[in-house]
């Protein structure tokens, strides 16, 4: 009886009225963002663009995107990944998706977007390499793609720490090192002759002490471009965004990267932080810093700097919610959980898992396109993204995603599949 009740409960219209005026405002804050930068090799590149369209024309359905390209071996990998990521990842878009289709479409669409600027750009044959930290935002939801060891935290504007990046040094994620031995490739340190070893663990041939990145075309496909995703929603209270290159980290934690800037305004935090960071370990590397504030509509901007010292809940006060007296009782019997939502998590460096999806989000992506590079492809000449694999006997010959048949070699070549001589194998200087 309960249930049946519960089934024909109806909800007050008032609380209907109060709840759409409320998701009008939280679909849309108020993006703050500024960015610093001291510079040692001149590598670093930065992306900041608000007011990107949804659909094109009608300017409404905005998102803005925040990358963050810290190169090494020369700058051109972070130049190009600067110039085309955006639009690679846009390509990979479906078209004519509503808004939650398109939020949840993202994630394929960003390793489509990955894969296919390296692959472009490796074609050029420039040995420079680079990390990669992407951050969509469309309203609430925050979607960050990354390789390499640039870092995206999140604090919530009720004070919670989150990580929306994942670390690919080599040094600090066993998983990446079993994953690069597997494919033919060798970890160790630099042995400096008589048996002595220094440094962090690297990758050989190359010495990249990176698992993933965009470009190295020296190195070796075990090298992947394929990004770690993260994708979470925020409580309507917003919350601040920081994110910086690994001259930053080396120096600073997340929580003292945070608290050297509470309260500070988004420009005068990124300077504060990469301040605090030379200050500990000197200029050794370009050490980058970009900070965003997501802030509901009719919050101000953060306040003064306050004194050294305050703790936590100074940054709680730039996102504090309406006061509950506000609302009446009726309104807190609807009213649904406002905390942080993780909506999707994925780290898997193989392209077969990262571009199949199930349904219905299969359906939004045309089935005789690459996956990757977006390019037309005949039904008879496509190849499936699970050849190879131990369940693609399960599988009917028409179950995509295809590939076409330069992005299946790269696939292969990503996996350690490609036969020796295929590819680049001389050691960079």
């Amino acid at each position: 009886m309960m249930a049946a009740a519960r089934e024909h409960h109806t909800m007050p219209l008032s609380v209907l009225l109060k709840r759409e005026l409320a998701n009008e405002r939280v679909e849309k804050p108020e993006i703050l963002y500024g960015q610093a930068c001291q510079s040692k090799k001149g590598e670093d590149f930065t992306l900041l663009k608000t007011e990107c369209q949804r659909i094109v024309g009608d300017g409404i359905t905005t998102y803005s995107v925040f990358g963050l390209f810290d190169g090494h071996n020369g700058s051109a990998a972070a130049i190009y990944t600067k110039e085309n990521l955006l639009n690679n990842f846009i390509a990979a878009m479906p078209p004519d998706l509503n808004r939650d289709e398109w939020v949840a479409a993202l994630p394929r669409a960003l390793v489509a977007g990955f894969v296919k600027t390296d692959k472009d750009f490796q074609q050029r044959a420039r040995t420079s390499g680079t990390t990669v930290t992407f951050a969509v935002i469309e309203g609430l939801v925050i979607t960050v793609a990354s390789v390499g060891d640039s870092r995206c935290i999140l604090e919530s504007a009720e004070g919670d720490l989150y990580y929306l990046s994942a670390d690919h040094r080599l040094e600090c994620n066993e998983e990446e090192r079993e994953r690069i031995t597997a494919s033919g490739g060798e970890v160790g340190r630099l042995n400096t002759g008589g048996g002595a070893e220094i440094g962090p663990l690297r990758c050989w041939p190359g010495g990249l002490c990176l698992s993933r990145s965009i470009g190295d075309v020296d190195v070796g496909e075990y090298i992947v471009p394929v990004p770690y995703v993260k994708q979470i929603k925020l409580s309507s209270g917003g919350g601040r965004l920081i994110i910086s290159s690994d001259g930053v980290w080396d120096a600073l934690s997340d929580e003292v990267a945070l608290d050297c800037c509470r309260g500070m305004p988004v420009e005068a935090a990124a300077a504060q932080i990469v301040k605090e960071a030379v200050q500990v370990k000197g200029l050794r590397d370009d050490t980058t810093c970009i900070v965003i504030d997501i802030l509901p509509p009719d919050k101000p901007a953060a306040p003064l700097p306050p004194p050294k010292k305050l703790g936590r809940g100074v940054f709680k006060s730039m996102f504090r919610k309406r006061s509950p007296e506000s609302s009446s009782q009726i309104d807190k019997e609807y009213l649904e959980p406002d905390v942080v939502e993780e909506l999707f998590e994925e780290g898997s460096a193989m392209l077969s898992e990262r571009l199949d999806t199930k349904y219905p989000l299969c359906k939004m992506f045309k089935l005789f396109i690459c996956a990757v590079c977006q390019v037309e492809i005949k039904p008879d000449e496509g190849i499936s993204i699970h050849v190879g694999s131990s369940d693609f006997g399960k599988l009917r010959p028409w179950d995509g995603p295809f590939l076409c048949s330069s992005c299946q070699e790269k696939k292969e070549a990503m996996e350690g599949k490609r036969p020796p001589g295929d590819r680049h194998s001389s050691d960079s200087d």
